[in-house]
Order: structure tokens, then sequence, then C-alpha cells
């Protein structure tokens, strides 16, 4: 999978993606990810990217010129088949099954907006969607991408073992169980007895229980797509 970043702030990328997993993947050829300096479109000798708002106002708009050239030149051929996601506080709330979804595709383009946003006809007419990662403003869109980018860049096959993305929270629309290792005792707080029996069931039935519970106090809008309001608690 191929992820496309277009920001005037390259740098910002440099510990997210040399580091962990998404490095990894990286090394390992599962995962492309291109960074595109805006600016390099950028009008005049200062290669400006924005400009004042029509209108009046605070701030500054990132301007369409630039964005398009950056896009355009970087898509080329492949512009009108790869969708081109706009991180804005505005957008779309990034989830689990967003990811999914996303890591499905063959290629991505995210931009990073910054100042006051970018021009409208941007979004009107090169955008195909905008994501936000959550009810708060950031200094600028590369934060929200590298989130966007982690997150996708686990549901790619191959990057992490398909075992241990099937009980994760969210997989099942539940927050995870708790988990424990050694030592079985420490500092006098114990590990469950049901996970030291080796009862393959009745462990699966406890996490199972636990998970629910979790979710019940932590996020009960995750348990409202159920029918009854409660999921199942297998036994």
């Amino acid at each position: 999978m191929r992820f496309d970043v277009f920001t005037i702030f390259t740098g910002m990328f440099r510990g997210p993606l040399d580091e962990s997993i998404v490095h990894r993947a990286i090394d390992r050829g599962l995962l492309d990810i291109a960074l595109h300096d805006i600016r390099e479109h950028g009008v005049g000798r200062h290669r400006s990217v924005d400009d004042t708002p029509y209108g009046g106002g605070a701030g500054m708009v990132m301007a369409a010129p630039p964005l398009f050239d950056a896009i355009e030149t970087a898509l080329g051929p492949a512009l009108s088949t790869t969708p081109i996601i706009l991180m804005s506080p505005s957008g779309e709330q990034f989830s689990q099954s967003i990811a999914r979804e996303l890591a499905q595709l063959p290629r991505v383009a995210l931009i990073c907006g910054r100042y006051e946003g970018v021009d409208q006809r941007v979004r009107d007419h090169l955008v195909t969607r905008e994501l936000s990662i959550g009810d708060y403003v950031l200094t600028g869109g590369e934060l929200a991408a590298a989130v966007i980018i982690d997150v996708v860049a686990r549901l790619i096959p191959g990057v992490i073992d398909a075992a241990s993305l099937e009980e994760e929270s969210f997989s099942a629309g539940l927050l995870e169980y708790p988990q424990y290792t050694r030592p079985a005792t420490f500092r006098g707080w114990e590990v469950p007895d049901v996970l030291l029996s080796g009862h393959h069931a009745e462990i699966a039935a406890w996490r199972n229980r636990q998970s629910v519970e979790i979710t019940r106090k932590r996020r009960p809008d995750l348990l409202t797509h159920y029918g009854d309001g409660e999921p199942p608690i297998r036994s």
C-alpha cells in the first residue's frame, strides 16, 4: 500500500515513520510512504502557499493553485482513482472501520491542512473525503495524518500477525479485556485465577465478560448497535 502525504512540514513525519512497526513495514516493502512538499509548488520567490481570506477575517488560507499542482503532479494518471483525503476538524470521525476500509486500497493521498484551512475549491473539486481524528483542533494536519498512517499500517496483511488483531479494542465493537503477564503476584496483586487455569473456554468467557463490562463503563455508545443495547455474553 502507498500513502502520498502533502504537507509543508515534511520533517514532522521523521519520528513516526522511522520507528517501530511502521518503519518495519516500510523496510519489508509492505508500505510505501511518499512525502510531498507543497512549497515546491508555491507561488513567487518565496514559494507562498497561503493568502489572506476573501471577505476578511483572521489568519491565512492555503491557496488552491499550489495544492492542485502538487497533487496533480504527484498522482499523475492515478489522480482519478486515488482517494484524496483532507485532514480536517470538520471531517468525518476516523474510526477502526474506516481504517479497515483504507487498508484494502492500493493508494491513498493525505492532505495536511494548515492555518485557517484550505480554499473551498480544493474541497469541492479535488478532495474526495475529509477525516478528523477527534473533536479538537490541531495546529496542522500532520499529526492527524501520522495517526491515520499508523492505524491503517497495522491492518495491512503481513504487517502484524492476524491473531493479534482479532481481539483488539474495536475489532468486535467492544473495548479489549484486561491483559496480564508474569509474575502471577506483584506487590500483593494477583492475576485472576481463571487465567491460570488453562481452561480455554472459561478464559474466553471471562475475557468476553470483561470486554462487555469495560465497554459499558467507558464507552457505552459502542453498545448501541446491539438490538437490545447489550452484546451477548458468551459462556
